[in-house]
């Protein structure tokens, strides 16, 4: 997913940094899209998931696979063992969801809920 245009207050911060401090000067857009690798749910909890875990359906575009671009790509990624805070976050977004599919949520100290 990436930012549409009058939202994407990070991909700009990023050019001004790329522009101004390290001086790419033939700097002229620049993109940031999230990736999310999903595994171990069924189609239809990440279906559910793509429009309220992974992104804001008024601010975000979400794509199943990269767009098609012109120019260069290039991806970051946390070192194993390095804490990512947004993968964890959509971690136990989707255990909430789907534990509530299931019609029990859990919250901590053991305290349990029936979703009517």
């Amino acid at each position: 997913m990436w930012k549409k245009p009058g939202f994407d207050v990070e991909a700009n911060g990023l050019k001004n940094e790329l522009t101004g401090l390290l001086g790419i000067r033939s700097l002229t857009g620049l993109r940031l899209l999230n990736r999310y690798d999903v595994e171990g749910i069924d189609q239809a909890l990440f279906d559910q998931c793509v429009s309220t875990v992974f992104s804001e359906p008024p601010v975000d575009n979400t794509y199943a696979q990269l767009p098609e671009h012109e120019g260069t790509a290039f991806a970051v990624e946390y070192l194993p063992g390095q804490f990512d805070q947004r993968a964890d976050s959509a971690a136990e977004c989707i255990q909430l969801i789907s534990r509530a599919s299931a019609r029990w949520c859990a919250l901590p100290a053991s305290t349990c809920w029936k979703v009517p």
